[in-house]
């Protein structure tokens, strides 16, 4: 990690929460995804509508949104944002479900954790929806795509 430092170490290697109280409120935002990988059959259910336990695609984006809103709860160090926005789009595909989250801020730290926390609970979600048809439901390729604002300002991911 050449040019960077570990911010949420001190000099000694504990860990901290950063102060970010001198820092300014800007717009940010940040995009997520994650994959669901499922079996054909499966995906015809969820086309059909023929779950037993109902809407699994509407079921995982509330979920999305409600983990983005708890993210300081489950990652320790991540401070409280006031959300402002989290939108959660759900792609019903041949080989699965691509699921990306969008979460945004006006604050004086990014919203990354939030977009990938909601992209994960909605993709796990799905996966407790489906689990009476298929076990062996995976989630892959849980990754930050985008972000925007703050002192870094905008980075994409190349192959996103």
């Amino acid at each position: 990690m050449a040019g960077s430092e570990l911010t949420h170490l001190d000099e000694r290697g504990a860990a901290r929460m950063v102060d970010v109280g001198g820092k300014p409120e800007t717009e940010r935002e940040a995009r997520a995804e994650c994959f669901v990988r499922l079996a054909p059959a499966t995906i015809r259910a969820l086309r059909e509508a023929t779950l037993a336990k109902g809407d699994a695609l509407a079921v995982a984006r509330v979920a999305g949104i409600m983990a983005a809103k708890r993210t300081p709860d489950l990652i320790p160090l991540c401070h409280p944002l006031p959300i402002t926005g989290v939108d959660l789009d759900l792609e019903l595909g041949d080989e699965g479900v691509r699921i990306v989250a969008a979460a945004r801020v006006a604050g004086r730290t990014g919203v990354e954790m939030e977009a990938l926390t909601a992209a994960a609970v909605a993709g796990l979600t799905l996966i407790d929806m489906v689990k009476a048809v298929e076990r062996g439901v995976t989630v892959e390729r849980l990754r930050l795509l985008e972000k925007r604002g703050g002192r870094s300002g905008h980075w994409r991911r190349e192959d996103g």
